[in-house]
């Protein structure tokens, strides 16, 4: 055994080994790099001046650091309260999402439901057609729903591709843990709660930053069934500071400070990603594991 384990470590440690360990080191920080480029960029740019923005092309680190960008977004507090209001929207929206598709998904895992086979095809019908924008707006009306929050999370609470990868995932559980649930005394709705989704963690982690990420980043909904300006989403905020032209910037800001017109978009950008990205750590752990869910059957 311990012969074994010497042999593997002198093949990892002969010079062809050395080799192919530099080789991945430097690919996998070229395609990092890559990556993080035009995010680093962007963040530059938001603190930078529009003269260096315009003349000095890509760079990642600004010659003159200025926050006149951000101080133009959070001078008002109406990027705050709308930043507000679309964390409750999408802590609301990502909970009532998770609850709907897993007790819809844990069902049609069951291989014993009666007209499963039937509801699968519903489903899958429902990925190939679409009702289309209208449709959609005549229902959220019809609904009364217009100028409600729930606009932005009911339409959408279950995603038939989220759905299917759900239920095949459960149909992976050991069929001896269910019965042995059920010869204990437990309900469907108890082994459910107590069995299957304690084992489910890495997939709700995965599919909760999924949902949470579409409802913070959906501007198209919003901009359909939100008219009154107190309730509009960070998104619809965004777009109307970035749409601003660099004379009504001048006007609003009446010279109290001088607004690069390009910073204040890259700002827009950072300040629509970071909350994101403040919470991708947390869940990562859980996501790696998640995304291998149905990749490799066991």
């Amino acid at each position: 055994m311990i012969l074994g384990k010497r042999r593997k470590k002198d093949i990892f440690n002969t010079p062809a080994g050395k080799m192919f360990d530099v080789f991945n080191f430097i690919l996998m920080g070229l395609f990092g790099f890559i990556t993080l480029a035009p995010f680093l960029y962007v963040l530059a740019g938001s603190l930078a001046t529009e003269l260096e923005i315009t003349t000095r092309g890509f760079f990642i680190i600004p010659r003159d650091i200025t926050t006149e960008a951000y101080r133009f977004l959070f001078m008002t507090g109406t990027l705050i309260d709308s930043m507000v209001r679309t964390a409750g929207v999408t802590i609301l929206g990502t909970l009532v999402q998770l609850i709907l598709t897993f007790t819809f998904a844990y069902p049609l895992s069951r291989r014993n439901l009666r007209g499963r086979k039937l509801i699968m095809k519903l489903i899958l019908l429902t990925m190939l057609f679409g009702g289309g924008m209208i449709p959609t707006f005549n229902v959220v009306r019809n609904l009364g729903l217009l100028n409600s929050y729930w606009a932005l999370i009911l339409p959408a609470a279950i995603s038939p591709f989220n759905l299917i990868v759900i239920i095949n995932n459960f149909k992976r559980f050991p069929s001896e843990l269910i019965e042995a649930a059920h010869m204990d005394g437990c309900s469907e709705m108890k082994t459910f709660l107590k069995i299957v989704l304690p084992l489910s963690k890495p997939i709700i982690a995965t599919f909760a930053l999924f949902y949470a990420v579409g409802i913070w980043n959906d501007f198209f909904s919003a901009l359909l069934y939100i008219t009154d300006t107190s309730m509009w989403t960070v998104q619809i905020v965004l777009r109307q500071i970035t749409t601003l032209s660099v004379t009504t910037m001048d006007t609003v800001v009446e010279g109290i400070l001088e607004v690069p017109q390009t910073a204040v978009r890259f700002a827009t950008i950072i300040v629509a990603t970071l909350p994101i990205l403040c919470v991708y750590p947390f869940l990562q752990k859980h996501f790696a594991k998640g995304m291998m869910v149905g990749s490799i059957k066991g």
